[in-house]
């Protein structure tokens, strides 16, 4: 297969299966690294995220629920409650 015989698309797509065969063949540690590189890649541009119309209004709505009961149960009293069952 000559790569540049290929269209854009078609191109993108081999450089990607090439890629994901590569990364496949790394040792576990590496893949693993890898893995929380891009993470972190991720976390770091939260802004990025695109946020579907209904993931924004549920986002909405717990915010003005916090707003009208802002003495809600913190995580640690919520774990402690869940691990006591």
């Amino acid at each position: 297969m000559n790569y540049f015989s290929l269209k854009s698309r078609e191109r993108e797509t081999y450089f990607m299966d090439s890629l994901l065969t590569t990364i496949l063949e790394l040792p576990l540690r590496d893949r693993l690294q890898l893995v929380q590189d891009i993470w972190d890649s991720i976390y770091d541009h939260p802004e990025l995220l695109p946020v579907t119309d209904a993931q924004q209004r549920e986002l909405d709505h717990r915010l003005a629920a916090y707003s009208d009961n802002p003495s809600g149960t913190s995580w640690n009293e919520l774990r402690k409650h869940r691990l006591s069952r």
